[in-house]
């Protein structure tokens, strides 16, 4: 089975339908890092990122993986070791930080965009998150906890993501 995102305000799973927001400039095949663009394209979903001091973990069969305060995903361009991949927070590294003090990722699922031949600077931290008001991402598929709950039931890992 695949998550599809049907238009840039519909996620559908089956005959599940959610309402979603995508990154602020539309859909792309040309991502970039920080052009505020959702890559097209069919992707694997990585893991389940949980706070368990926020949230109790959920009831999925993917693998679930605390958020721990010195978690972050690499967006570092001039990183090639680290880049796009869950590091353990340096300062000498861009990164998007895991443990945030508001809920977008509470719940968050990494989207396996530019993971197996990494290339640098084509685009990073694609994540499946949360949101409160469905303002568009820099990039993310984000959507409401209760929805989120819902997919979580749904999806297993070698569920695919079909953005077009």
């Amino acid at each position: 089975m695949s998550i599809y995102l049907k238009n840039k305000d519909t996620l559908q799973f089956d005959e599940f339908k959610f309402k979603c927001s995508i990154g602020l400039n539309g859909l792309t095949h040309n991502k970039r890092e920080g052009d505020k663009k959702t890559p097209k394209g069919v992707f694997a979903i990585e893991n389940l990122y949980y706070r368990s001091d926020k949230i109790q973990k959920p009831l999925t069969k993917l693998k679930c993986i605390k958020i721990t305060k010195n978690m972050g995903w690499c967006n570092d361009i001039k990183s090639k070791k680290y880049y796009n991949k869950l590091i353990r927070i340096k300062k000498k590294i861009s990164h998007e930080k895991l443990s945030r003090k508001d809920f977008k990722y509470d719940l968050m699922i990494p989207i396996k965009y530019n993971f197996n031949k990494i290339i640098p600077g084509k685009g990073s931290c694609i994540f499946i998150h949360l949101t409160k008001n469905y303002l568009p991402t820099a990039g993310c598929i984000a959507m409401k906890k209760k929805d989120f709950l819902i997919l979580l039931k749904l999806v297993k890992k070698n569920t695919k993501i079909k953005i077009y």
